[in-house]
């Protein structure tokens, strides 16, 4: 069974456990459009290399980032994608290569089942639960120097189970934060974990303006070769609710 098939039926899966009585009720939706420029570090073995959050636009080949949301009662689901392609240098220390060049394209989706555990007029609580995949094609390219140059290169993909929590707090009328947190893995080899902080403000009754803070960490083992790609900086974005 291919990768692609594995998300569909996971999905499949989730949709499943939704308890018949949230069907009873008006489902509601939500769709998100967001930029993320972190700065991000990527390790192959004891190869690292970093983008500074002040390059990453100018370093960026394409993105793609978005989430969409849907709940009833106390029972939701959400779905976050997002996709990066950068290009981008760095220096050396010493004269046995002349710089190092970084390949990186990454997709991550990360797919929860969530029950508002708490709520009550100024905050609400979400226990999710579901499946995080990441995909990543990596190339690093040592430019020769006095050695010669070289190519690590790692094409690979794997999907971790997650857990997490949300909790969204009313300030004002039209101000809000939210404050996620998740972890996945549960195995040697594989770990990853995110959070994310926003600030949140209610245009009108369908648009919100979102501005925050997000960290992403990933640990596996490919082949036997130790990868980590870590991702932190702000992230802006806009959702529609209908």
């Amino acid at each position: 069974m291919n990768l692609r098939k594995q998300i569909l039926n996971l999905a499949s899966l989730t949709v499943m456990a939704l308890p018949c009585t949230a069907y009873a009720g008006d489902w509601k939706y939500a769709a998100t459009i967001y930029l993320y420029t972190p700065e991000t570090t990527t390790a192959i073995g004891a190869t690292e290399t970093t983008l500074s959050f002040s390059d990453a636009l100018d370093n960026l080949d394409m993105a793609f980032m978005g989430v969409f949301e849907a709940n009833n009662g106390r029972w939701g689901i959400v779905a976050d994608y997002m996709l990066t392609d950068l290009s981008f240098g760095n220096t050396t220390p010493g004269p046995a290569f002349s710089g190092v060049n970084t390949s990186l394209k990454t997709q991550i989706f990360n797919g929860y089942l969530g029950y508002r555990a708490y709520q009550n007029s100024k905050v609400t609580i979400d226990l999710t639960g579901g499946i995080r995949w990441f995909n990543t094609k990596t190339d690093i390219t040592f430019l020769p120097g006095l050695s010669p140059g070289g190519t690590i290169s790692v094409d690979e993909d794997w999907i971790d189970p997650v857990i997490g929590v949300r909790a969204r707090f009313a300030m004002t009328e039209k101000l809000s934060g939210t404050v996620f947190a998740d972890y996945g893995g549960f195995r040697s080899g594989s770990e990853s974990w995110q959070t994310f902080v926003t600030l949140d403000y209610d245009i009108n009754e369908n648009w919100v303006a979102r501005a925050g803070y997000r960290y992403i960490s990933v640990e596996h083992r490919i082949n036997g070769t130790d990868f980590s790609f870590k991702q932190s900086g702000p992230m802006f974005g806009a959702t529609y609710r209908f």
